[in-house]
C-alpha cells in the first residue's frame, strides 16, 4: 500500500498547528467553488426513503443534458474519488480493457500525465500495476493498458485540444486500451469536454466533479461518463443506494438550472485572486477558473507566513517552490490576503 496523499481543506489540522479557531480562518487550500449555489428544495420523500430508480434516472438524464453526451447518460457516482478506486477493477476483474469483445493484451503498465492528482497514480500502485508518469500525452503507447489525462489539469491549469484528447483515445483503442480524462474541473470551460464526441469514444471514460463548481464538495457527488459496459460495473460494485436521495435531488435541479450566474461570479473571483497574488508580486505559474499556482522560491516561508495569520493554501511535497490558491469568497477576504502577503519579508 503506497503512502497516503494529503490534500487541501485539512482545516483542524492548520489550526492545530498554527492556532486560532478553525471558524476564523481562510482557506484556499481547495479548488472549489467559495461562494456555494443556493440549495434548491428537496422533497421530504428524498430523505425519508432509500432512493428510489426515479431520481437516479432524473439525475442521469440531467446530466446528459448538462454535460452534452447524448444518449449515453451519465452515472451518479458518491464523488469522483470512489471510482478513482475502481480504475484498477476495470483492467483485472472486467477482463481488461475491451473493445468490440477482444481483451486487451498489452504489458501491465499504467500512465498518467503528471504532475496532477495524485490518487490516481496511488490507485493503480496500490493495485500492483507499475505506473509511468508522462510529461505529455504523446509520450503515452502501445505499451500501456491505461492511460490518465486530468483535463484542466490540478495543480497547474494545463489543457489539451479535444482534438489532441481524441488521438491519444484512437491510440488507446487500437491496443485495446483505455482512456480516463478527469474533468472535475471544467464546469468553467466546456469547450474542452470530451463527453459530446462520447459515442463514438468506446474505450474512453470520463470524471466529472459536481461539487466544485457548484460549491457544494459536502455532498460528495460526481458523474462517470462511460459507454455502458463499463458503467454497468461501476454500478455493480459501488452497490445499491451508492448516493443520497438528497444529493440525487439537488443534481436534477441544479443540472437544469441557469449557471451563468455561477460562471461569472467564479470569473469574477478568479480575477480578483490573480490581482492579489500579481498586486504583490508573486509569479501565477498556471491557473484554472477555480485556483492559481504560485512559483516562489520561498514557497515554505509563505506558507508558513500565511498559517501563521491563519490562511490555509496547498503545498506540494514533490514541488516545495509551488502553492496553490483557492478563490476566497468575496473582496473582505482579498483585501485579508493581499494584506498579509504584502507582509512577508522577502
Amino acid at each position: 500500500m503506497s503512502a497516503p496523499i494529503f490534500h487541501g481543506g485539512g482545516i483542524t489540522a492548520a489550526a492545530a498547528t498554527f492556532g486560532g479557531r478553525p471558524e476564523d480562518w481562510l482557506d484556499l487550500s481547495t479548488g472549489i467553488n467559495p461562494c456555494p449555489t443556493a440549495l434548491p428544495e428537496i422533497p421530504k420523500k428524498a430523505w425519508h426513503r432509500l432512493p428510489d430508480s426515479y431520481l437516479v434516472d432524473e439525475a442521469r438524464r440531467a446530466a446528459g443534458d448538462y454535460y452534452g453526451s447524448g444518449k449515453i447518460l451519465p452515472l451518479p457516482v458518491p464523488g469522483t474519488q470512489s471510482v478513482i478506486q475502481l480504475l484498477p477493477r476495470l483492467l483485472t476483474e472486467g477482463g481488461g480493457a475491451r473493445t468490440d469483445g477482444k481483451v486487451a493484451m498489452v504489458d501491465n503498465r499504467v500512465a498518467v500525465v503528471a504532475p496532477t492528482y495524485g490518487e490516481y497514480t496511488r490507485a493503480f500502485i496500490s493495485a500492483g500495476f507499475a505506473v509511468d508518469t508522462v510529461g505529455d500525452v504523446a509520450a503515452i503507447g502501445a505499451r500501456h493498458r491505461l492511460a490518465v489525462v486530468v483535463n484542466p489539469n490540478n495543480p497547474d491549469g494545463r489543457t489539451w485540444p479535444v482534438e489532441t484528447l481524441i488521438g491519444l483515445h484512437d491510440r488507446m483503442k487500437a491496443a485495446n486500451g483505455l482512456l480516463v480524462v478527469d474533468e472535475a474541473f471544467g464546469d468553467a470551460v466546456p469547450a474542452l469536454s470530451l463527453a459530446g464526441n462520447m459515442q463514438r469514444l468506446s474505450n474512453l471514460v470520463i470524471f466529472r466533479s459536481f461539487g466544485k463548481f457548484f460549491g457544494l464538495a459536502g455532498l460528495r457527488l460526481g458523474f462517470a461518463i462511460a459507454h455502458e459496459d463499463i458503467l454497468k460495473r461501476f454500478e455493480e460494485w459501488l452497490g445499491p443506494w451508492a448516493v443520497s436521495g438528497p444529493a440525487l435531488s439537488i443534481a436534477g435541479s441544479l443540472l437544469r438550472s441557469d449557471v451563468s450566474p455561477i460562471r461569472r461570479l467564479i470569473d469574477e473571483r478568479a480575477a480578483a485572486l490573480h490581482s492579489v497574488l500579481t498586486g504583490v508580486g508573486l509569479q501565477v505559474a498556471g491557473r484554472t477558473a477555480l485556483f492559481a499556482l504560485v512559483d516562489h522560491a520561498r514557497a515554505s516561508d509563505i506558507y508558513t507566513h500565511l498559517g501563521r495569520h491563519h490562511i490555509l493554501v496547498r503545498k506540494f511535497d514533490y514541488a516545495p517552490a509551488w502553492l496553490r490558491f483557492g478563490l476566497t469568497p468575496g473582496p473582505a477576504a482579498d483585501l485579508r490576503l493581499g494584506e498579509v502577503l504584502q507582509r512577508f519579508e522577502r
